[in-house]
C-alpha cells in the first residue's frame, strides 16, 4: 500500500537520511526503532511532508506524494501524531478532535473514536490542556484518526506516559487497525510497546536501515543492542 523508495533527507548541509526504502502492507504495523539522534523523527517528518526530500519517492495506493504539501498527503490518506502530542491546550477535547476533520465537511466526531476512547467522550467539554499526558496522547491519536487515514504515523507515542497507559494505548491501537483496516508506522524506543503493536521491525542507525525483521522471527537481543548506547 505504502512504498518509500530511496529517501534522502538533509538538514542544511547535514545528510541525515541515506537511501532508506521500505514498504507497508494494508493493515500492517511497522515499528521504526533506534537510539535518539539516529534519524527516526526526521524520517517520519519527511514521509508526512514536514521536511523536504533531497531525493526519493513516496507512493500511497499508487499516488505519488513526494512533491505534495503535508495537507495534501493527509487528503491522500496519511495521518500524523507528532512527538510531544501538540494538542491545542485551550480548545476542548471535542474541538481538538474536530480540527482533524477540517476540509472534509464532517462536523461530528466519528462514533468509533469515542467508542475506542471513552475517556475522551467523558471529557469532551474539558480543555485539552487540563488532561493528563496519557489522555493528551489519546487525544492526539483521536485527532489524527478523524481524517479516516490509510496509514497512521506516530512519533514516540510513549514519551512521558506511565507504563499502564502505554499498554492501554498499544492494545487500543491494535484493535483499531484491525477494525478500521489502516496501517501503522510508529517510531519508538520502548521495545515492550513495539512488541505489543508491531508486525515488523526496522532499526535505523545513523540514518540508514541497519536491521529489518518480522515479529515471528525477531531476535529481541539484537534489536536491544541497537537501542543501548
Amino acid at each position: 500500500m505504502l512504498n518509500i523508495d530511496k529517501l534522502n533527507v538533509c538538514y542544511g548541509e547535514s545528510h541525515v537520511i541515506h537511501d532508506i526504502s521500505f514498504s507497508l502492507e494494508r493493515n500492517e504495523s511497522l515499528a521504526v526503532m533506534g537510539r535518539n539522534g539516529m534519524g527516526k523523527t526526521t524520517l517520519l517528518k519527511a514521509v508526512i511532508g514536514m521536511l523536504p526530500l533531497k531525493s526519493g519517492e513516496i507512493t500511497l495506493d499508487g499516488a505519488r506524494l513526494g512533491a505534495l504539501a503535508s495537507h495534501r498527503r493527509v487528503q491522500n490518506g496519511l495521518a500524523f501524531v507528532p512527538q510531544g502530542r501538540m494538542i491545542f491546550p485551550l480548545l476542548t477535547v471535542e474541538e481538538n478532535i474536530l480540527t482533524g476533520t477540517l476540509g472534509s465537511g464532517k462536523q461530528k466526531v466519528p462514533d468509533y473514536i469515542y467508542r475506542f476512547f471513552p475517556v475522551l467522550k467523558e471529557m469532551k467539554d474539558r480543555k485539552g490542556g487540563n488532561l493528563s499526558g496519557g489522555q493528551q496522547q489519546m487525544l492526539a491519536i483521536a485527532r489524527a484518526l478523524a481524517t479516516d487515514p490509510k496509514v497512521l504515523i506516530l512519533d514516540e507515542p510513549t514519551e512521558g506516559i506511565q507504563p499502564s497507559i502505554i499498554k492501554e494505548i498499544a492494545r487500543t491501537l491494535s484493535e483499531l487497525r484491525h477494525e478500521r483496516k489502516f496501517g501503522i508506522i510508529v517510531s519508538e524506543q520502548v521495545l515492550s510497546f513495539a512488541l505489543e503493536l508491531a508486525d515488523r521491525f526496522l532499526v535505523i542507525d545513523r540514518g540508514r536501515i541497519a536491521h529489518e525483521e518480522s515479529r515471528a522471527s525477531l531476535n529481541v537481543e539484537k534489536v536491544k543492542s541497537f537501542l543501548t548506547v
